[in-house]
């Protein structure tokens, strides 16, 4: 039996006392917890995180809802695809990113800024676990407000959606199949040939607007000739029209499909992930919360659609490793593509396949993370 330490002599209600793990890497609930705390206070920065996430949003939909309450005619439903398709891809997933990145920078350096970084390491804790602790605090404050706005523009888009499908400036039933949709264009010919994109040869001329006589001649500026189109004429071009929107068709909702919805809500929380911990580890590497941020937003605005849509010989591979093209590879089916164009890697965004995207984004969080770790770790009291 080992005998008792003169500490255990003179105190012995030390041996009872629970380990507080204050060397372990692994930050506890209490640590986390009073990160919370220090983030919730800075009140302009909560506003901020607010106003952006949900004000932004929750303004365009209630201008849109009084202008179609107050003038039906002239405005359209506030809700459905396009509005949420535009608010989640034009305007979210740009902000989500930049408040997300604005409160890492912040959580980063909030130590340093306020000069208690001395007090915190004198406590004992282990610096990663200091470091480690703001990850889940940050992601506590700002994943919560991303997803109310989310369910704000949700909500208003399916409860508000237009109850007659327009594509093309056309009113067509909805969820058609392609057989149903290839016949409802034979009915409506006229206005499938007349208003549809078409990419094809053409040697009729479809009538739009009132009708010269079947089999008149038109002849053009160029000297070329091209037939009225008869009615027959006008039903089979219709059907190759058809076939041809169809897929573009398809993609067109009412209301946003809850698949797309839920897609879309996970796909924007990623952003707001890579956002907050690219920024948090930023913020501890330069010690400070401005430049950072600055260099947050010139990623995101200015560098990351630059790079995903320029085609640099012999840069390919570096950028693909753009962690924002690789965020925009991952963008649900049926959004229009952040950087533009229809659906993502359109409008010539550089080809990637998800596993090499997977990777990149994996890759961005765990070396900022290590970059942050470091500098705290190795920073001077």
């Amino acid at each position: 039996m080992t005998a008792p330490t003169v500490n255990e002599e003179l105190f012995p209600g030390l041996i009872a006392f629970p380990d507080d793990h204050r060397g372990r890497p692994l930050p506890t609930w209490a640590m986390i917890r009073t990160r919370i705390m220090e983030l919730r206070k800075r009140r302009g920065l909560m506003v901020a995180l607010i106003a952006v996430n949900i004000g932004i949003p929750a303004l365009y939909l209630s201008i849109r809802l009084i202008t179609h309450a107050v003038a039906p005619k002239s405005y359209g439903p506030a809700g459905g695809y396009d509005s949420f398709s535009n608010l989640v891809a034009g305007v979210m997933f740009i902000f989500g990113f930049i408040v997300a990145a604005t409160l890492g920078c912040t959580a980063g350096s909030v130590d340093l800024s306020e000069g208690v970084f001395r007090h915190s390491v004198v406590t004992g804790r282990s610096r990663i676990a200091l470091y480690l602790a703001r990850i889940p605090a940050g992601l506590a404050i700002v994943i919560p407000i991303v997803a109310a706005g989310f369910v704000l523009v949700c909500a208003v888009c399916v409860f508000a959606a237009p109850t007659k499908l327009n594509y093309q400036g056309v009113t067509v039933p909805s969820g058609l199949s392609r057989t149903q949709f290839v016949t409802w264009a034979q009915q409506n010919s006229q206005a499938v040939d007349c208003q549809f994109p078409y990419r094809g040869p053409v040697d009729l001329f479809p009538t739009c607007g009132p009708p010269g006589g079947n089999g008149a001649v038109i002849i053009t500026k160029g000297g070329a000739t091209m037939h009225r189109a008869t009615p027959a004429q006008m039903k089979t071009l219709a059907v190759e029209v058809a076939n041809q929107n169809y897929l573009n068709y398809s993609q067109t909702f009412l209301s946003p499909p809850v698949k797309l919805m839920i897609q879309s809500g996970l796909w924007l929380e990623l952003e707001t992930i890579i956002g907050f911990v690219v920024g948090l580890g930023l913020g501890s590497l330069m010690g400070s919360r401005t430049v950072p941020t600055v260099l947050m937003i010139i990623l995101e605005i200015v560098l990351t659609p630059i790079l995903s849509v320029a085609h640099i010989p012999h840069l390919i591979n570096v950028q693909r490793g753009v962690v924002g093209l690789a965020t925009a590879h991952l963008e649900p089916t049926g959004l229009p593509s952040v950087f533009g164009g229809h659906g993502p890697g359109a409008n010539g965004i550089i080809p990637e396949s998800t596993a090499v995207a997977v990777l990149v984004i994996v890759g961005w969080l765990v070396v900022w993370t290590a970059l942050g770790v470091w500098r705290m770790a190795t920073r001077d009291v």
